[in-house]
């Protein structure tokens, strides 16, 4: 075309390589997520996964089952989508990652609303058969499933949802009751009466899992224990060290203390009276100092009567004179009292002699010393009910003195056995949980016969159950342990011979923590726990498959039947009608065959703590199914921190005592979901966000990036101004994904270039894919999502978005078929690749979306890819370096034009050629082997290395650089809007060379 044959000047936009693509701005994701949804349901990729795996490395992430009662909360979804990163990451880096996910189907809670359904209707489940009511409550479970299920679903999770685990599948069932004939037959199984924590609301024990800990005003009462008995201490001089006049005096001494000591009394504090009427013995400490004090006046209203002797802790005298309104000119220190003479006393219940007792409080109390004794609170000494604290229980336990000290006073309900004088029947909580009858019942006695000194009432910290939420007490009822410290008879010692031993072996050697944390948190719970309560008092879980010999002693050698017939006939009644098969008719006489005569045989009807259920859950996903891992352990168990104390401490026990060790290889942890102030959601307080709720307003894929955004590993926060900034975080990363898209349209394999023909931003970048591969990479492995998306996302806003396609625009849309352009372009879908594969597991439902636009198909979907391996020579650190220079000197630029722009000297950055002083010669090298006036989008730039004038724009953090503002010279090329001299002197009017030349 010749330039005097153009008459106008023709409208050059249509001539642009503008992007194109139909992917919208607008995400509309709570709409089309359920169709993606429906479309992997379609294609089924976890099976085409499965089947397509090959020689790949398996990875098994277990999960922890939840609890099949409820909806979803903003908890699961987050160790839900926690979990997911980890399949769907180690999936995309080369493994066959398999997750199989499960619930726990047994225990109270779902008992609990089964009896809330009876109560409700007037029945009493006491009087409904077992079968019946156990199978109300698989029904319960199973509806719950459904409902959870498609919740998890739709939060993108992927997995084998059509074959899940349930604790209480018929198969699971069977494995359980397997594991715990392990414990049965290797010798680490006994029955043992010690104070357990007990709900007498859902009468059962409760592990300290089920347990948590709310505020509780409770009643306070300091208790006199009158000095009955008291023996003269051996004088302290022998014969060869003094004379007779010395030994008489220390008689006399001695005489006066008896005289003074005999008829005193010990003051107790507790803030439980109901376990009074269970006393049965006083202890003090042995570093305390004491002394006896007397009471010289009183006031009215006062339980104490002048002339009256208390022994305290001198530290605790005060206070406690205090709590019984006596003032400091009321009482007086009398004397000292020693641990010699402490020694030499026996103490009277206050109950003692009482009228209508019949005897049952009238032996004398023990006295002695104790190590948990303190004087920071209360009088200096503890009363023991042995049979509702554990401290006082192991002191007598050790001292070889149960059998004198533990009572049966309190029933599975809370109340007071019948026949107990003045207490029989009172209950120690109300039906509802509230406070009962029993203390007041206590305190009430003791002010009649003049035990009581002072009560108050005290507002601490207490455990709760976790379902009823109403307070336990600790009880002493016959339980059946499983003892860590017993030498376990299987044979497995190569990491210990207890079950303790294994797991602090394991804990040390054969397992990563996630944060490191979490191992001191479980090694620490370990090390110090008591034996585990296996036995639950209820009706829906899997028995204790097990028979006690009728009449026999717990302690006897043949108390528990072991044989391995009986065992194989449970298991295979179990594998075929599930655990129901223990309750049904005539089970006794099947179980145990010709070889035993049932009338000689207890069958043990408790149920198994449901986190041995969970604890066993190693064995019949990791071992027992085919899709399982080849040893039965996993490589990774990924729950909250409350875990430590539960999932993962449960199925290290119980993992540790069957197989010899941990049945895990890493253990992830996450923290606790707070609301934007930092408070612990309450449906109370309103502050709850259910993730139905942020699916509907914003999609899931919102709800997983603000999972990948926040550091899991600690408490996090959510609600609805972060999410807002989520969204907003999530646009940025959509439009950067949007402009790759419409780059890469019609990009095929013969405009690809080879690296080394690329210009050197171009290989800058693949520099940073590089970098970024190890980082992602690392991150995943580690699992870091937080540290990988971070990187990504700044990746992709600042050093994509706001530097390299800003750059790059201009040749992709202005330049014709030229090497620049292709290079662009092979870049831009390395990139495409590369950043969908790499935020896949995180923003499932998005990367699928901008997979599918640019290669649509009936199976096509990034969830079947993997990340795109990386040439090590794309790294150059040297040309980083370089680089790094040349970024510092723009920011100095882009900076300076802002200012012109602000100030409206220009309107574009193609207005200006600014003219740039640099310093140091490497830096003005590296700028002027570059196109650095492209590089900053301007016209023109003039580089010099001449001082710059004092008016120069500067930026203090980037020495030896200054900006000089000028305006560009020539004309406005129409095409690609650059001013420039040559501008109108090309065949295309008002063209550029370039210009000119691309539309040639």
């Amino acid at each position: 075309m010749c330039a005097e044959t153009v008459t106008d000047t023709p409208d050059y936009k249509d001539t642009l390589n503008l992007p194109k693509t139909d992917f919208p701005m607008r995400a509309g994701l709570p709409k089309r997520e359920p169709e993606w949804l429906a479309r992997w349901a379609e294609i089924g990729i976890y099976d085409r996964l499965r089947e397509t795996a090959g020689e790949r490395p398996p990875f098994t992430l277990h999960d922890g089952p939840p609890y099949a009662n409820g909806h979803l909360h903003i908890g699961h979804a987050l160790n839900k989508t926690i979990k997911d990163i980890i399949v769907r990451s180690h999936q995309m880096m080369g493994h066959d990652a398999r997750y199989i996910p499960g619930w726990d189907c047994h225990g109270l809670p779902i008992e609990w609303k089964i009896e809330e359904q009876y109560r409700k209707k007037g029945l009493d489940k006491d009087k409904v058969d077992t079968v019946d009511f156990r199978q109300e409550c698989r029904r319960f479970a199973e509806g719950w499933i459904d409902i959870q299920r498609e919740e998890f679903k739709r939060l993108g999770i992927t997995g084998c949802w059509d074959r899940p685990y349930l604790t209480m599948d018929y198969r699971a069932e069977r494995i359980i009751a397997e594991e715990f004939q392990k414990f049965l037959m290797t010798g680490t199984l006994y029955q043992g009466s010690k104070p357990v924590m007990w709900s007498p609301i859902e009468k059962t024990a409760l592990a300290e899992a089920e347990v948590e800990y709310h505020d509780k005003e409770s009643f306070t009462i300091w208790v006199k224990f009158k000095v009955a008995e008291f023996a003269l201490p051996d004088l302290d001089v022998s014969d060869e060290e003094a004379g007779d006049e010395e030994r008489e005096a220390l008689a006399e001494a001695q005489a006066e203390a008896a005289a003074r000591l005999q008829g005193a009394k010990v003051v107790i504090w507790t803030t439980t009276p109901w376990t009074i009427p269970s006393n049965k013995a006083v202890v003090y400490g042995e570093t305390i100092s004491y002394g006896l004090y007397e009471v010289t006046d009183t006031p009215e209203e006062c339980w104490a009567e002048p002339g009256e002797r208390f022994i305290l802790a001198d530290n605790l005298a005060a206070q406690t004179f205090a709590k019984a309104r006596l003032s400091d000119d009321q009482w007086a220190r009398v004397g000292d009292v020693s641990q010699a003479q402490l020694s030499g006393m026996k103490l009277a219940h206050p109950l003692r002699g009482a009228e209508g007792s019949n005897g049952e409080w009238d032996d004398l109390r023990d006295f002695r010393a104790a190590d948990f004794v303190t004087d920071d609170e209360g009088t200096g000494f503890v009363h023991c009910a042995p049979s509702h604290g554990m401290e006082e229980y192991e002191l007598y336990r050790d001292l070889g003195m149960l059998d004198q000290v533990i009572t049966y006073n309190v029933m599975d309900d809370g109340s007071f056995r019948a026949d107990l004088p003045f207490f029989g029947g009172h209950f120690i909580l109300s039906r509802k949980g509230a406070e009962g009858t029993a203390n007041k019942a206590v305190i009430d006695k003791l002010v009649e016969v003049g035990g009581l000194l002072a009560r108050g009432k005290i507002k601490h910290s207490y455990p709760h159950s976790w379902r009823s939420k109403a307070p336990v007490i600790y009880r002493n009822t016959p339980q059946w342990f499983a003892a860590i410290d017993r030498t376990v008879g299987d044979g497995q010692d190569t990491y210990g011979t207890t079950i303790r031993e294994r797991a602090l072996t394991s804990i040390d050697q054969l397992v990563q923590w996630w944060p490191r944390t979490g191992r001191n948190r479980l090694y620490s719970m370990i090390e110090s726990r008591p034996d585990w309560v296996l036995s639950r008092q209820r009706a829906w879980g899997v028995p204790l498959t097990c028979f006690t010999k009728a009449g026999a002693l717990p302690t006897d050698p043949d108390f528990l039947l072991k044989d391995d017939a009986v065992n194989a006939r449970i298991l295979e009644a179990f594998e075929a009608e599930g655990a129901d098969a223990w309750y049904k008719p005539g089970a006794k006489e099947r179980f145990l065959g010709n070889d035993y005569d049932p009338a000689e045989w207890d069958q043990v009807f408790d149920i198994l703590d449901v986190w041995f259920d969970s604890g066993s859950t190693h064995a019949f996903v990791l071992r027992d199914r085919e899709d399982g891992t080849a040893d039965g352990i996993a490589d990774v168990y990924m729950e909250g921190t409350d875990q430590h104390r539960g999932w993962f401490h449960s199925s290290m026990l119980q993992a540790c005592g069957t197989m010899g060790r941990a049945p895990y290889r890493n253990v992830v942890t996450h923290g606790f979901t707070l609301d934007e102030k930092g408070n612990k959601m309450s449906k109370s307080l309103g502050n709850t966000v259910a993730p139905e709720d942020v699916v509907k307003q914003y999609g899931a894929d919102i709800l997983r990036l603000w999972v990948a955004q926040t550091d899991y590993t600690a408490d996090q926060r959510i609600g609805p101004e972060i999410l807002k900034g989520t969204a907003d975080s999530y646009r940025r990363l959509r439009n950067t994904m949007r402009f790759l898209l419409g780059a890469v349209g019609h990009f095929s394999e013969d405009d690809r270039v080879e690296p080394a023909d690329m210009p050197e931003l171009e290989r800058w970048v693949l520099h940073r894919l590089a970098e970024l591969d190890e980082r992602v990479r690392k991150g995943y492995a580690e699992f870091d999502f937080q540290g990988v998306f971070r990187a990504l996302f700044d990746f992709a806003t600042v050093e994509l978005s706001a530097f390299y396609f800003d750059i790059r625009k201009d040749a992709l849309y202005c330049d014709g078929d030229t090497p620049r352009r292709r290079a662009a372009r092979t870049v831009m879908d390395i990139l495409f690749h590369r950043l969908t594969t790499w935020l896949a597991p995180i923003l499932v439902f998005t990367m699928e979306e901008v997979w599918l636009e640019r290669f649509p198909g009936e199976t096509s979907s990034v969830h079947l890819q993997d990340l795109p391996e990386t040439p090590a020579e794309w790294r150059d650190d040297a040309l980083a370096a370089k680089w790094a220079r040349v970024r510092r000197a723009r920011r100095v630029v882009t900076a300076a034009l802002e200012v012109q722009r602000a100030d409206k000297v220009i309107g574009a950055s193609l207005e200006a050629a600014p003219i740039v002083y640099v310093t140091d010669p490497e830096t003005r090298a590296a700028l002027e082997s570059v196109a650095f006036d492209d590089l900053c989008i301007t016209s023109a730039v003039t580089l010099t290395g001449d001082p710059a004038p004092e008016d120069a724009f500067r930026m203090p953090e980037v020495e030896g650089v200054a900006v000089a503002f000028a305006k560009a010279a020539g004309e406005k090329c129409q095409r690609c809007w650059k001013i420039l001299p040559d501008v109108g002197t090309h065949a295309h009017p008002e063209t550029c060379a370039r210009c000119d030349a691309a539309l040639d």
